[in-house]
């Protein structure tokens, strides 16, 4: 009994490990394929965004659409934490759930991963519903490049160490 439950436990930390390896060698896209993933945007203003509990209500992203994304980035395997199926143009300004609003963001690259572009999203929805920038800017901006859109709009003292 000892043996068949060592057997088991090898063959399971094995298959593991090799998830964990196989998921090292996929794709991890930093920024969107602009073919793949243009954005989109909901016919939405900036009072509507920012409306307490505004994306929560629109938030609807199926398991089979999350499957059909990893898909068309190639991302075969991966572990639980690795990735999310992102919103490129975020719900909190006004971004879709359309497919042609979807990436898999990684959280393991450095210093760009879902963790930072999470903080740009929450600081351009604060500046709308501040006016101090409009929506439509926000939405083009990350839309167009998030990284450059996370140098331009965070402030110097909260932005990640560039490597």
């Amino acid at each position: 009994m000892l043996l068949r439950f060592a057997f088991t436990a090898a063959v399971l930390l094995a298959c593991a490990g090799a998830g964990r390896a196989a998921a090292q060698d996929q794709p991890t896209p930093i920024r969107p394929d602009s073919v793949l993933t243009p954005g989109a945007v909901l016919a939405v203003s900036d009072t509507d965004v920012c409306t307490p509990g505004y994306s929560s209500r629109v938030r609807h992203v199926t398991a089979e659409i999350k499957r059909e994304v990893y898909a068309e980035y190639g991302v075969t395997v991966h572990a639980p934490g690795d990735y999310e199926v992102d919103h490129l143009i975020s719900l909190e300004i006004g971004g879709s759930n359309s497919i042609k609003n979807l990436w898999p963001e990684s959280y393991l690259t450095q210093p760009w991963n879902a963790h930072v572009k999470d903080a740009l999203e929450n600081r351009l929805h604060r500046m709308v519903c501040a006016h101090t920038i409009s929506l439509t800017t926000a939405q083009d901006a990350i839309a167009r490049d998030w990284i450059a859109a996370y140098q331009k709009y965070m402030p110097a003292r909260r932005r990640v160490a560039e490597q």
